[in-house]
Parts: C-alpha cells; structure tokens; sequence
C-alpha cells in the first residue's frame, strides 16, 4: 500500500506571509519521505468540515504548479476538483501543462461537485444534480479525446469544442480518477472512464467495491484495472497503531493507496514520523 497525503487547510501558524514558505517545506518533507501523491482540494471557499469559509483557500492547480516546483517524485492531483468549476477544455489544458512542467506527475482528479455556496458566492453557475453528472460524463469524454491527442470535433448536449488541440501534449497520458460512492452515477462512471476511484472509508464500503465491480462486468471492464484509493485522515497524535490497524484492513478489501489528511501538518513532525514508521510499515500490504 501507498500513501499520499492532501493538504486541505491553508490557515497555518505564519499567515499569508509565509505560507509559500511553509507549503514548499511541507511537500518537500512529504517528497522524500516517500508520499507518492499530494493532493489538494479543489475548492474556492474552505469547507465546513475543516473550518470556516473565511479561512484560507489557496486556488488549486495555480498551488500545484508550485508544488511542482518543489517536489520530483510525488504525483499530482485536486481530490477533486468539481465538473462545474472550470470548462473541461481548459482543464485538461491546466493538467496537461502540470504534467508538462512536472516531468509527467500530473493525474486529473474529478467529481460531479457539491458544494453551491461557493459558486454562488463567486457566480459560478451550479446546475442540478442531474446536469452536473451529464457535464461530469462529457468532461470525461472530452479528456479521453485531449490526452489521446486527438483534434475530433466534440459536440455533446452541453459542451462543444470545434478543435480541442492539446499542445504541448502531457509526457504521460495522467491517470483519471473519480472521486464519490454513489453507487448509481458516480461508480459507473468509473467504470466507464476512469483509472482509479476514491471513497470514504465509510462502513458500506465493501458493498461500494461490490458495486463497482457490477457496474465493470456491464461494462465489460476489468475490475482490477481500476486503482482502488481511500481518503482517510492520517491521524498519528495518539501514535501510529490505530492508523496503521485501518490501513491494513483497507489493504484487505483491494485498496492499493489512501490519500490522507495529515492532522498539525505545519508542525512537520507529522510528516516525519509517517515517513519513518508508516510509510515502510504498509509498504508490503
């Protein structure tokens, strides 16, 4: 198993004033001690689940381009960015140039998005459930199409794009995944496009894999072709044993990754010991 690590919370000790500072020290520890992906949210407003909205946001693949610049190893990725925030042709161009400028470490992360405050309060439009998975699935398509290289013309019921020319192309086709358990829309469409998935360790989860692998026997895909990943939170306060316990019994269901929220990152020393002692420990589940 492999772990990556998602920075959700931009609010740190330094304020504004060092954050840059502090975020490059960050991934920096989190590269050589040998997460094998950073992540960041894709939000414009932060969440209520880690705090605020006015706390800090930092925009999400204008950070990555930075992260970039400090790291050489980690893959890069928004979990997730939502399918309204941007148009898909420009957002296959911000992942390709990521994975341009970063040596070929760029994945496309994506979901059908949620949270209408925020686009609200910036005056993005944020259509129904429905019509976000129907934009979420011709975003899919549309990606296909750019990082295959090819300039078809795409005219689906929401986006058209005359020529969806895609120069400098990635280095490395960038592994889709898909963000959400729903078990009706969302994990079909895994099945259907993408190379990985993410979901909460939530009690159903098992069930969720079950799942899955219908929607892949229907859609004649390879069930084990898909990366399994979990989003957890990396929580070594109390020390690595219960995180540890977790990780192995995700190991078990088939999950070859988690992505986790590093509680008092800032402070580095959380970086460290996951470093040393979790990352060796799990590395043969």
């Amino acid at each position: 198993m492999k772990l990556g690590l998602q920075i959700p919370d931009f609010t740190q000790p330094g304020g504004p004033q060092s954050l840059g500072t502090d975020l490059a020290r960050v991934v920096r520890l989190a590269d050589d001690a040998g997460f094998n992906r950073i992540a960041l949210m894709d939000h414009f407003f932060q969440i209520g689940m880690i705090g605020p909205p006015e706390n800090d946001m930092l925009e999400a693949y204008t950070t990555l381009g930075f992260i970039a610049a400090h790291t050489s190893r980690a893959q890069l990725l928004t979990l997730v960015t939502g399918v309204t925030y941007r148009h898909p042709g420009i957002l296959i161009k911000q992942v390709s140039t990521l994975d341009v400028l970063s040596g070929g470490r760029a994945m496309l992360g994506i979901g059908a998005a949620w949270n209408g405050h925020e686009s609200a309060g910036l005056g993005v439009p944020f259509p129904a459930t429905s019509e976000r998975f129907e934009r979420l699935e011709e975003t899919l398509q549309i990606a296909h199409r750019m990082f295959s290289g090819s300039e078809e013309p795409f005219n689906g019921q929401h986006y058209h794009l005359e020529r969806p020319l895609n120069h400098p192309a990635p280095l490395t086709r960038p592994q889709i995944l898909i963000g959400g358990s729903g078990e009706k829309k969302t994990l079909k469409l895994v099945a259907r496009y993408a190379d990985a998935c993410n979901l909460f360790p939530s009690p159903d989860i098992a069930r969720k894999l079950d799942v899955l692998r219908a929607h892949c026997e229907a859609e004649s895909r390879d069930y084990d072709s898909i990366e399994k990943t979990a989003i957890v939170t990396l929580d070594v306060r109390e020390g690595t044993g219960p995180l540890l316990d977790q990780l192995a019994e995700l190991a078990g269901l088939g999950f070859a990754s988690v992505i986790g929220y590093l509680p008092d990152v800032w402070s580095i020393k959380p970086v460290e010991l996951i470093g040393t002692e979790v990352i060796p420990a799990v590395a043969d589940l």
